[in-house]
């Protein structure tokens, strides 16, 4: 197997981190009727999928336009990714989907889509990715496909989820992937960095 698409999977997983906005997934979705929330779930991520796709394709132009070196966009993405994963770790419950309306209307791309599934450190991870990896779009591909199939699946049965493992469960679940998620925008970091040093010498 393509260590790329391995390790792109499991990095877009542990950010998009579908096991923890369950409870925040259930919020957004408990005044949509029950027969009408697997189509919803379906039309968000497939919006998701279309958005990250965007970057994931024009991800090198998108660097030239903006005239951004791909050592500084590895210390950035990895300052994202450190700092989600501190939210993880450390979450507030009450930030992720602006708010709590017991009269919200059926969602429609903010906030599932955008930016719960696809939120700016995803964008910024694919941005990323494509950009150290330009010959493997199509693994990057493959790895943003699965990322969306676990994240629909998840959500499919995120009601059912919850009720066999508890919320304790999820919340530690979401807190050990936090932590993995720490070490890899650290490695990120240093890995930005020593490449600029490198340079600069």
């Amino acid at each position: 197997m393509d260590s790329t698409f391995l390790s792109t999977t499991i990095l877009l997983v542990l950010i998009t981190d579908p096991l923890g906005n369950i409870p925040f997934f259930i919020s957004a979705l408990k005044n949509v009727r029950p027969e009408r929330r697997r189509r919803v779930v379906l039309r968000e991520c497939l919006i998701a999928f279309a958005a990250l796709l965007v970057f994931l394709l024009a991800g090198r132009p998108i660097l030239r336009v903006l005239h951004l070196s791909d050592e500084a966009l590895r210390v950035g993405g990895g300052v994202v990714l450190l700092l989600i994963a501190i939210r993880m770790i450390f979450p507030d419950h009450g930030s992720r989907l602006g708010g709590d309306d017991a009269e919200a209307p059926e969602p429609f791309i903010v906030p599932l889509a955008i930016p719960l599934i696809a939120g700016p450190s995803a964008m910024a991870t694919v941005l990323l990715m494509s950009s150290q990896n330009p010959g493997k779009l199509l693994s990057l591909t493959g790895s943003l496909t699965v990322t969306i199939a676990t994240t629909a699946v998840v959500f499919l049965a995120s009601t059912r989820i919850q009720k066999v493992l508890g919320e304790q469960a999820i919340t530690a679940l979401e807190r050990l992937m936090g932590l993995v998620l720490t070490t890899i925008s650290v490695e990120m970091l240093l890995g930005g960095v020593s490449s600029y040093i490198r340079q600069v010498k």
